[in-house]
């Protein structure tokens, strides 16, 4: 089992993982990696800690999947864009003689930039435990776009045919499904991929969306006659469809009752002036995080709050050079409030302690609360 962590070291964060035995730093795939310059890998270090041996992956201006998207949808010209990348990173690996197995694709694990939108993957030596990507179709699973029936469809054949034949289907297969996948407008029906698949295999697959007989037959099977991975994964569509209708409500209370603060001299196309929202209903008792002068920056009306200044992505919106795109994010868990910070670059602070990546602390009334060179009170 991975032991991971977050830290920071100077200026930037990382992830890092514990090594349960020292590493011969002479072995080939280390000698690689901690040489650097791969493409689509995260930049890696070895280092000892009293005596204990740590992988340092640099994750600096990056956020992984499964915060990225734990409550967001995932379209389909994101998992086609995703698996693009991940077949040229296994390309990559062919060049340096690396085993494309030891890619990571747990969500935790896979990183993207917010700038360029490039995804990172991060790679471990002689990993023999699952490369995580049963995990990740899983993950895709519960957060994709549900109106969309012909990216259901691929993503659930995907599942079922990994877990059936594994290494096999990854090998190339899943690639050319993924491809398949292009805009809803020039689709041309479920039969395509489905025929692509059944010759490519050589034989019928009865679970899934792709069952025996013609397209037609396929088309007219019930999604309770199905079996495989809804045996596993239902309730999966039920659970997603509620998150979408979640994540447009949150939406949309967000963008009611916002003025716009002064113009900063900070400018940025693609994020916007800072927004703070007046309260104005007297007797409340929500939270809200106020500025020093006492203005109400924001009201803790949802169970999840973010903050940064990646325009459209966050809930309160921070004008300001020293805040990342998506900085830190304040939610409630078994009732209890907690600031996490989102992997940012100048750090999030509560009562002038910095967070570590991903760090979560409590919440009390009257905390302090910076982020980047901003300051906030939490009542």
């Amino acid at each position: 089992m991975l032991e991971t962590e977050f830290v920071r070291s100077l200026q930037s964060n990382y992830e890092r993982i514990h090594l349960s035995e020292k590493p011969d730093e002479q072995r080939y795939q280390y000698c690689i990696l901690t040489r650097g310059g791969i493409r689509g890998l995260l930049p890696c270090s070895l280092r000892y800690i009293n005596g204990e041996a740590y992988l340092y992956y640099d994750i600096t201006s990056r956020q992984n999947v499964a915060q990225l998207y734990g409550k967001g949808i995932i379209d389909r010209a994101w998992v086609r864009e995703f698996f693009w990348s991940y077949k040229q990173v296994r390309q990559e690996m062919g060049r340096f003689l690396l085993d494309e197995e030891n890619i990571l694709i747990y969500p935790e694990q896979i990183f993207q930039d917010l700038s360029s939108r490039k995804f990172f993957f991060l790679y471990l030596p002689y990993y023999e435990e699952g490369n995580g990507l049963l995990q990740f179709l899983e993950f895709v699973l519960g957060h994709m776009n549900y109106e969309d029936e012909g990216l259901v469809e691929c993503v659930y054949s995907m599942y079922e045919q990994y877990e059936k034949a594994g290494t096999a289907y990854l090998q190339e297969k899943i690639f050319e499904d993924a491809e398949r996948l292009e805009e809803k407008e020039k689709m041309t029906g479920r039969e395509d991929l489905s025929e692509t698949v059944l010759q490519s295999q050589g034989e019928d697959i009865s679970s899934g969306w792709m069952s025996t007989g013609t397209p037609d037959v396929q088309q007219n099977v019930s999604r309770q006659e199905k079996k495989g991975i809804f045996w596993h994964l239902g309730g999966k569509k039920r659970k997603a469809e509620e998150q979408r209708e979640a994540y447009r409500e949150n939406r949309l209370a967000a963008m009611e009752g916002q003025a716009v603060a002064e113009e900063s001299a900070y400018e940025d196309e693609e994020c916007g002036k800072t927004i703070y929202v007046e309260q104005t209903e007297e007797g409340s008792t929500l939270h809200r995080l106020y500025t020093p002068d006492g203005r109400v920056a924001t009201p803790l009306e949802k169970d999840s709050v973010t903050i940064g200044k990646q325009k459209g992505e966050v809930d309160l919106l921070l004008e300001d050079e020293s805040v990342s795109r998506l900085h830190a994010r304040i939610y409630v868990e078994d009732h209890i409030v907690y600031l996490e910070d989102l992997n940012s670059t100048n750090g999030t602070f509560k009562n002038g302690l910095r967070l570590q990546p991903y760090e979560k602390r409590r919440l009390e009334e009257d905390d302090e609360v910076r982020f980047g060179k901003l300051l906030f009170v939490y009542r």
